[in-house]
């Protein structure tokens, strides 16, 4: 419960929720803290604040590539808060749960 508190808290902000989201959308590569900011609109400064609550949730991670430092969501880190969510889901009755499955089966299909 104290991981899900931390990330939910982390998401509950305009800023942060938009970096998170657009670093979901990135995938595997992730994107370079320059490029997040010019897509964001957003300050550095306040880029940052917002990647190191989000890093300190364990939502996302971050490697030095060069001159750039990457981020990267922390994929296993957002299933779990999602499980966490669901998990005592549907009182026995698997159809109220049926498009939150519809919508994780969905996600990174190719």
């Amino acid at each position: 419960m104290t991981s899900a508190v931390a990330g939910l808290a982390a998401l509950a902000h305009e800023g942060r929720l938009a970096a998170f989201r657009q670093l979901v959308q990135a995938g595997g590569a992730g994107l370079a803290a320059g490029e997040l900011a010019r897509r964001l609109d957003m300050l550095p400064n306040t880029l940052s604040t917002n990647l190191g609550i989000l890093a300190q949730a364990g939502l996302v991670t971050s490697q030095r590539e060069g001159r750039s430092i990457i981020y990267r969501a922390h994929y296993d880190a957002m299933g779990e808060l999602l499980a966490y969510l669901v998990e005592d889901c549907c009182a026995g009755s698997p159809e109220i749960c049926a498009p939150l499955a519809k919508v994780a089966s969905g996600c990174c299909a190719a």
